[in-house]
């Protein structure tokens, strides 16, 4: 089985900390993703320190092939004592994904994981284990496409609690929250920021403690190809069309004269729209066994922008909610953001004089380096990336 795991989460520092108590750590390696999330005791700088250095010698050690008994038997060994509790450790909850369609889980005090299967609570069987003196829950259990998975701290639980709500946000709360907003479209960072956004406002924009929500959906791998710009050389007009459209997924091509390249390589109409659902974008085209065909530099540059917005730490659901807009930029962005899992570019080195600056050498031309800084955003979202030039 071939899977891709869409991993993000969101935190919400204690009010008035500078730094956060809470620390998640995702780890793509070839045959799985591992993440971690560690809650350091109490809040602010040792907190922050406690949790770092959970989550980092976790997530290391499993990723070179130590076992969990052996993660915490250093974590206990390794972790230094708070003075005013005379304690010292951090919770933390594991979450292994295989590619092949396996998970492991381990829990330490944290708030039970919630999963999903198709929009719908499945409780996860858990055994209980003890480990150097610690009781871990532990799973092991198989994943699909569609499954969604959220591990939180404690201070999502505790959301509202003395303010908006009694007892705070319930668990029980906090999986129907999940359960009704859930859509089978919704990438993991879009749940992570709407469960956290929910805790904000709870909390009354004052959090009484570190609050962290992590999202992992299990999705079928869908590749996305983009040919931007033509060929230096013509006569490999007919050659790069060919290996873009052998290619299985999405085709969207940007620029005009690249669609007429494309429009004439594969001899099918391009039919214009004078649809302007922004002033600012240009309209979009059609072409028959093409996904989407849009205006070259100014139109990815107006997605790549809007890519920064929602990868950016102050980012809201908002940014997210407006990539359901109709124009160019907006569905491009949210086809590379939401849909796809893997990105093949196609880019022809070409210059557009209108786009170079002269006194620039060839490989600081504008489109090159937009393709270049949108292909660096998608991979730090965990997202393969191929570029090929022509």
């Amino acid at each position: 089985m071939s899977l891709y795991i869409d991993a993000s989460y969101e935190s919400l520092n204690k009010f008035n900390e500078e730094l956060c108590g809470d620390k998640v750590e995702i780890i793509r390696n070839r045959d799985s993703v591992i993440v971690v999330l560690a809650d350091g005791l109490g809040s602010g700088v040792k907190a922050n320190i406690l949790a770092t250095l959970t989550s980092k010698i976790i997530g290391t050690m499993l990723t070179e092939g130590a076992s969990v008994d052996e993660a915490v038997e250093t974590i206990v060994n390794t972790l230094p004592v708070c003075r005013e509790r005379g304690i010292a450790y951090s919770t933390f909850s594991i979450l292994q994904v295989f590619y092949s369609g396996k998970a492991y889980l381990a829990e330490f005090d944290n708030p039970s994981m919630i999963r999903l299967k198709k929009g719908v609570f499945v409780d996860v069987e858990r055994e209980n284990r003890a480990i150097n003196g610690k009781r871990i829950l532990e799973s092991r259990f198989s994943v699909s496409p569609g499954d969604l998975f959220v591990m939180m701290s404690d201070g999502v639980i505790h959301a509202g609690i003395g303010s908006t709500l009694n007892m705070g946000w319930q668990w029980e709360n906090v999986r129907d929250y999940i359960a009704k907003t859930y859509r089978p479209d919704m990438s993991a960072r879009n749940m992570s920021k709407l469960l956290i956004s929910a805790c904000d406002n709870l909390y009354s924009r004052m959090p009484g403690d570190d609050a962290t929500a992590v999202a992992i959906k299990i999705r079928e791998p869908v590749q996305v190809n983009i040919m931007i710009g033509p060929p230096v050389d013509r006569s490999m007009d007919g050659y790069v069309v060919g290996r873009f459209m052998e290619q299985k997924g999405k085709k969207i091509v940007c620029g005009g004269t690249t669609s007429q390249i494309v429009s004439r390589e594969l001899n099918k109409e391009i039919i214009t729209t004078i649809n302007y659902f922004n002033p600012s974008i240009p309209p979009t085209a059609e072409i028959e066994g093409i996904d989407m065909a849009t205006e070259g530099v100014l139109t990815f540059g107006k997605a790549l922008e809007f890519v920064k917005n929602c990868f950016s730490s102050e980012s809201t659901i908002n940014d997210f909610l407006s990539l359901n807009k109709q124009d160019g930029a907006s569905r491009l962005a949210k086809i590379l953001l939401e849909e796809g899992t893997s990105m093949h570019f196609f880019v022809g080195r070409a210059i557009n004089p209108a786009h170079q600056n002269p006194e620039l050498p060839l490989n600081l031309s504008l489109k090159l380096k937009l393709v270049e800084e949108m292909a660096e955003y998608l991979k730090k979202m965990g997202k393969h990336v191929e570029v090929e030039y022509y």
